[in-house]
């Protein structure tokens, strides 16, 4: 099934088969693709490529899928850009740390072409789906949180945050006083397709915390979490 005019895709791995494989199905599936061969390298390609969604190898030379991540991440032409890594490794701690600098999906080595392709599928549809929506400005106490910019304003001074960081105070924010579980979390922000640990709303919870300050975001125990305005 061809994409709808030609979405970018960015295919980033130190293994020249991978790369060779993915970038052939992706092109057949009618995806315009670049490749990269280090997280360096992936930095300078995105910023003149401008892809829609990087696949993203985590061990690489020169520089790591995270800190690539990271990077991209930081750049706010690139800020939008959905991430897929991949990894040979499947330890929880690498995972976290995937999703924590922004991962869209975590798909663990040896890749399957037809089961990659779903998922970038799906991806694009949920980003289809969120675009179709009008998106609003909440204003809520001190903060202003602008979906359209993935700009948070507290007390008129604006801030940037991780994507998933973001979309996870937008989402309580929506609903103040209202308590959602982690079930709740994982299927609104991260999507109901997409494997991930619990404990990684916990961490997300943690690093919005950290960045809008104690007492917005309550813990209710043994049920989840709340925006409190």
């Amino acid at each position: 099934m061809a994409s709808e005019i030609e979405r970018k895709i960015l295919v980033v791995d130190d293994e020249p088969d991978i790369v060779e494989i993915l970038g052939y199905n992706l092109k057949k599936e009618g995806y315009q693709v670049k490749t990269a061969n280090d997280g360096k390298q992936a930095v300078e390609v995105a910023k003149e490529f401008h892809p829609e969604l990087i696949i993203l190898d985590i061990m690489m030379p020169v520089m790591d899928g995270v800190e690539a991540c990271r990077q991209i991440k930081e750049n706010p032409d690139l800020a939008e850009a959905h991430i897929i890594f991949l990894t040979a490794r499947a330890e929880e701690y690498s995972e976290v740390a995937a999703f924590d600098v922004g991962a869209d999906d975590y798909i663990v080595k040896p890749v399957k072409p037809r089961a990659l392709m779903k998922r970038i599928e799906s991806i694009f549809k949920r980003k289809s789906k969120s675009s179709s929506v009008k998106k609003d400005i909440i204003n809520i106490g001190k903060f202003s949180i602008d979906k359209s910019s993935y700009t948070l304003y507290v007390d008129g001074e604006p801030k940037t945050l991780p994507k998933k960081e973001f979309e996870l105070l937008y989402f309580l924010a929506e609903s103040p006083n209202k308590v959602f579980n982690r079930d709740d979390l994982l299927r609104n922000i991260w999507g109901a397709d997409v494997y991930v640990l619990a404990r990684t709303v916990d961490v997300h919870i943690r690093r919005v915390r950290e960045k809008i300050g104690e007492g917005y975001i309550k813990t209710v125990k043994g049920v989840g979490y709340k925006f409190e305005a």
